[in-house]
């Protein structure tokens, strides 16, 4: 076979399962993918700077100068080995210990093959539209029609339903996704969907602009609508709940470097600001601590910021899809188990359909544990995308995360890319996701909790600085009361003009209204205790020689920055801004 250690491995982990006996691992082995046809081929990009083991199509337009039209159809690749098997013998690539003959066996061998090697002539089923087929009979025959158990009153429910979007990537999911956040939150409001969610991948860089952005589009349609209502006119703006969330990598344990662990992804929602505090630090520790290929948290930091989320069970590299796809059902009811009893009614198994058979087998699963262990279904879409026709686009963009070219096929192990299946992760409209999801309505019905559950909070605040010690007789007591910056303010016009009595000869009415100008700005942006501060450890660090430079950037446009000695270039004597 090609590559027979692969096949194996998986009929090794088969028989284990089983609890079957096999010396199947200790038969001898014929392999046309070894170092000696990596050796024939001399293809680059192996390990240690040797050449790469060649996939089964490499090794066939090599022999036989001929593509191989049908890669990774079964009975396709079964034919391609055969005749790269015999052509490797007829080379005389195995030796006769390896393939247990007499000397004269290459010599027979060749001779009986004089014309060549053929196929042998294997009739290829396409096994993927066979399995269509059995599909739409079963369907037809009544098995898998579920639709009639429908009940009148959750059809209502269902044609009432709002969805929203609870799984989105966006830009900060770094080389991952194409959606700015600023176009999520417009076709949001373009679908005129109730809320959103912003799920970035281990990070939290986004959510503040999300949670902005959200706002500033509830601040205009809040005014359309009070504006319509007025002038007694219908209106047609709605306003959105922005949901923080984030989605992890669950690995076994986060501190572990010694072997590649990259876990599960798995989905968590803000209920409120404590949450977002929660998100926020799981992150913080998966990038600081657990960072090893990626960012990685595992369950003992779950279970300590658990307060405040919501878990949605994740896509097919979820923890519960992945075991129900690579494991087996206890496996995964197991799993599923553990974070049912951590967050109780707020954990939620996600069903996505992309029209991908695995994503069927899992979403079958899925629904029997919604059943037997009372957890409620949630109906999603893994976006990546805004639009179908920007696929293409993404998947330039992971090739460029993977420094990979786009003609390199899709799928797993050598000579093969990272990619999504089909063009299906966009952000779809409410009416295709209905539509999807219209055999099982209690997905869409179970979004309205998770949106009900999310508090509505502002992630902006003030700049905090640390509090700077000025001299008494600068002190006004009004600052007391109300936090204010009067103080610091008249301390810093205070230094400015004696700094400006060393800068310059005379101070003109233009200096006076260049540093008047610049001390209201500083004043009214609430920065008077930024320039002391800086002032005072560029002061010092000149005091002590630390080499500090003339400035650079906006800071040497300042006026007041030259005379109070942070920068030394003169932005009036040079024009500067």
């Amino acid at each position: 076979g090609h590559n027979v250690g692969f096949d194996v491995n998986i009929m090794g982990c088969e028989f284990h399962r089983a609890e079957i006996n096999t010396e199947v691992a200790k038969r001898p082995v014929l392999d046309t993918c070894t170092d000696v046809t990596a050796g024939l081929l001399k293809l680059p990009g192996g390990r240690g700077g040797k050449y790469k083991f060649p996939t089964l199509s490499e090794l066939y337009s090599y022999l036989f100068n001929q593509s191989f039209e049908e890669a990774h159809n079964a009975t396709a690749d079964v034919e391609a080995t055969t005749r790269c098997f015999f052509e490797l013998i007829k080379r005389t690539i195995f030796t006769k210990e390896e393939l247990n003959v007499t000397e004269d066996y290459y010599q027979r061998f060749q001779e009986y093959n004089l014309k060549g090697i053929s196929l042998i002539g294997l009739q290829h089923i396409n096994l993927k539209s066979a399995s269509e087929e059995i599909k739409i009979r079963q369907e037809t025959a009544g098995l898998k029609n579920t639709k009639s158990a429908i009940s009148d009153d959750v059809k209502t429910n269902f044609n009432k339903a709002r969805f929203a979007h609870l799984h989105n990537h966006s830009q900060f999911s770094v080389l991952q996704s194409t959606i700015a956040i600023n176009k999520l939150v417009s076709n949001t409001a373009k679908n005129k969907l109730p809320a959103v969610a912003l799920t970035d991948n281990a990070n939290m860089m986004g959510a503040f602009h999300f949670v902005s952005a959200v706002m500033n589009h509830n601040k205009t349609a809040k005014a359309k609508i009070e504006e319509a209502l007025l002038a007694h006119e219908e209106h047609s703006e709605t306003e959105i709940k922005p949901i923080v969330g984030c989605e992890f990598n669950i690995c076994e344990n986060h501190l572990d470097k010694s072997k590649k662990d990259n876990g599960y992804q798995v989905v968590f929602l803000a209920k409120n600001k404590k949450g977002y505090y929660n998100l926020a630090k799981m992150s913080s520790i998966a990038f600081i601590d657990g960072f090893y290929y990626v960012p990685r948290i595992d369950r003992s930091i779950v279970e300590k910021y658990k307060d405040d989320l919501m878990v949605l069970s994740g896509n097919l590299n979820g923890e519960i899809p992945s075991k129900i796809l690579n494991m087996g059902e206890n496996q995964a009811e197991e799993a599923l188990l553990w974070w049912k009893n951590l967050f109780k009614d707020d954990f939620y198994l996600e069903v996505m359909r992309h029209q991908q058979q695995d994503e069927d087998r899992v979403n079958k699963t899925l629904i029997d544990f919604a059943q037997k262990h009372h957890i409620k279904l949630i109906a999603t879409n893994n976006t990546y995308y805004l639009k179908k026709e920007d696929a293409n686009a993404h998947d330039i963009l992971l090739c460029v995360k993977e420094g990979e070219k786009q003609a390199t096929p899709i799928g797993r192990g050598r000579g093969y890319r990272f990619g999504l299946p089909n063009n299906e992760y966009y952000y779809k409209s409410e009416d295709e996701m209905k539509k999807l999801f219209s055999d099982l309505p209690e997905a869409i019905i179970n979004i309205q909790e998770i949106i009900d559950k999310v508090e509505t909070y502002s992630l902006h605040r003030e700049v905090l600085l640390p509090k700077f010690d000025i001299p008494q007789e600068f002190k006004d007591p009004k600052d007391l009361e109300d936090d204010g910056v009067r103080g610091e303010n008249a301390y810093l016009r205070f230094l400015t003009y004696e700094g400006a009595k060393k800068r310059y000869k005379e101070i003109t009415p233009e200096i006076t209204e260049r540093l008047d100008f610049e001390l209201l700005t500083i004043s009214n942006s609430g920065y008077p205790g930024y320039f002391l501060i800086v002032q005072d450890f560029i002061a010092e660090a000149r005091k002590m020689d630390v080499s500090v430079g003339p400035g650079r950037g906006s800071a040497a446009g300042s006026a007041v920055a030259y005379c109070l000695g942070i920068t030394n270039i003169d932005p009036i004597k040079y024009d500067l801004l």
